[in-house]
This record gives structure tokens, sequence and C-alpha cells, in this order.
């Protein structure tokens, strides 16, 4: 999934849970059931990080932006405001802590790192990896159920 799709899940569960560490314990495992659907992947890995930062840049905006937009039109309070954005956070932590293992190779991260392999159920130079329509309809799926969830 792209980090708006997941940004946009956890900022749901933000709104409705009330506890942030139950937050965390609901998000993290929900990235990981959202990576095991069909989805695309953007990153060109061949590239390197170089060529590829203003997709990720984009890609964290855009649902942060989206977020945002909702809580100021539902005049979200303070604390609810808090909650959202802790479970968008914590819903994008577990690819930050693969981007970590791969660009820095820190010991502790492996076991993280090949959880999040493992979970992506299609090779990523597979025909259901690309970046297509296809490959993004349980994306958009996610996102306009987040959506909606969060303007309820």
């Amino acid at each position: 999934m792209i980090l708006t799709t997941h940004a946009l899940a956890g900022a749901a569960i933000g709104k409705t849970v009330a506890n942030p560490w139950l937050i965390m314990v609901i998000v993290i495992p929900l990235h990981y059931f959202m990576d095991h659907f069909r989805h695309g992947e953007y990153l060109d890995k061949k590239m390197g990080l170089r060529k590829n930062y203003w997709k990720i840049i984009l890609d964290i905006s855009l649902g942060l932006s989206i977020i945002g937009s909702v809580a100021y039109f539902k005049n979200f309070s303070p604390v609810q405001m808090f909650l959202v954005f802790w479970g968008a956070f914590f819903s994008m932590f577990p690819d930050l802590l693969t981007f970590l293992y791969w660009k820095f190779k820190i010991a502790f991260l492996k076991k993280p790192y090949q959880l999040h392999k493992w979970v992506h159920k299609f090779p990523p130079d597979s025909p259901e990896s690309q970046w297509n329509l296809r490959n993004s309809v349980n994306d958009i799926l996610f996102s306009l159920l987040a959506i909606v969830w969060l303007f309820l």
C-alpha cells in the first residue's frame, strides 16, 4: 500500500479509539494486513533513494493534507487531532522501519524487515506489484473507506 493509504487508515482508527497505546496496537498489525492485499509499488528500487525521494514526500504530503483537511472541516478538537495524527504516524511506522533497515542495515530491525517482506505476497518485480490502476484498486478502496470513516 502507499503511505497515503496507511496514513488514512491509521487516522480513521485514531479518530475512533481514544487510547493512543491501543491505537498503536491496532494500526501496526493493520499495516501488515493491508500490505497483504495486491497493490502497486511506485518506488523504482533500481533508481535508488535519490531519484525516488520526491515520490515519498508527495505520498506522505498527500495523506497528511487529506487528513488535515478533514480535521479542519470536521473541527476536530486538539485531542482528536493528536489521536488522528498518532494513528496516521504509527500506521506508516512499519514502512519507516523497513526503510531504516534497507538503507542502514540496523541489525535489530532485520526481523520487522523480514516480516514486512513476508506479508507482501507478490514479489517486487511481479506484474501484481507494478504501478498501474489494476494494482491500485485496493489502495483506492481502503483510502475511500478511511476518508468516509473520518467524515462520520
